[in-house]
């Protein structure tokens, strides 16, 4: 048998708002996902409208979670990861990447929308060696991240904490580095932190679009300069080539050649 389970929070018997737009249905749809609503592809297309090269976007950043989770397990050793903001389950999920080279692998995802939840239950399932639960909880609270992750998860051993776009829904800079800093300082020596947010300075057409979905009343996602994202690994040793566009993190030999673009991310170990 698999070992599955999801830990109910206080949001758990929320209702699904499916007349205002949320960012993870709108991320799946531009994943090619269908486990979204009309409202979610109006949005996702009024901002292709203005900056298609979104979900190219999209799709970079889940190609670096799929190679920076290959890294972690086969380069690093790790066989625990913490993936908090998970969104919907689309291809290639963490525990997806993580057991197909090391079955072993324990994950626990973390997201507090409800339709996320529904589909975790029905899709995230762990292979038999390894196992993989779903806490229904937010950012915002660590703590209770922390606790509930730790009934699947021995936080005394090396884990991986994925926060994939995700941070730049924390619109104070300071309150993201908390957040982070507290998951991180309660995990051990031999950690690893892999974050990938939209970011400044590389793209102004994106940045105007990313401005202006802001302003439509759906929650709003903050894109940072990359120093600021590179801080967020302060203390960490960071993994070659360190904080970068994410087409330019390790590409695949065989890839086409990387093109930068609004969208950082790295990996950096706890010593």
């Amino acid at each position: 048998m698999t070992d599955h389970a999801t830990t109910p929070g206080p949001t758990a018997k929320r209702k699904i708002d499916t007349s205002v737009p949320h960012s993870a249905r709108i991320w799946n749809y531009w994943l090619g996902g269908k486990d979204n609503y009309p409202v979610d592809e109006e949005a996702g297309d009024a901002y292709t409208a203005v900056f298609p090269g979104i979900v190219t976007i999209a799709r970079s950043s889940r190609a670096f979670l799929g190679r920076s989770i290959r890294h972690l397990v086969t380069e690093a050793g790790v066989r625990q990861f913490l993936d908090v903001g998970t969104g919907l389950p689309t291809v290639d999920n963490t525990h997806e990447v993580a057991q197909r080279f090391a079955p072993e692998s324990r994950i626990v995802y973390v997201d507090n929308d409800p339709l996320v939840l529904a589909h975790a239950r029905a899709l995230l399932y762990s292979s038999p060696e390894g196992a993989t639960a779903y806490v229904d909880a937010n950012l915002f609270d660590p703590d209770r991240i922390l606790a509930a992750a730790a009934e699947t998860l021995d936080l005394s051993r090396p884990t991986a904490l994925i926060l994939s776009g995700i941070l730049g829904h924390v619109g104070d800079y300071d309150k993201a580095r908390s957040i982070v800093g507290t998951l991180m300082d309660a995990l051990p020596s031999g950690s690893y932190l892999c974050i990938n947010d939209g970011s400044r300075g590389t793209d102004p057409d994106y940045e105007q679009a990313q401005d202006a979905y802001n302003e439509t009343g759906a929650v709003p996602y903050f894109l940072r300069p990359v120093d600021k994202i590179a801080a967020f690994f302060d203390g960490l040793e960071l993994v070659e080539p360190g904080v970068v566009s994410v087409p330019l993190w390790r590409p695949d030999a065989g890839d086409a050649a990387p093109v930068a673009i609004g969208q950082h991310g790295g990996v950096g170990r706890k010593a």
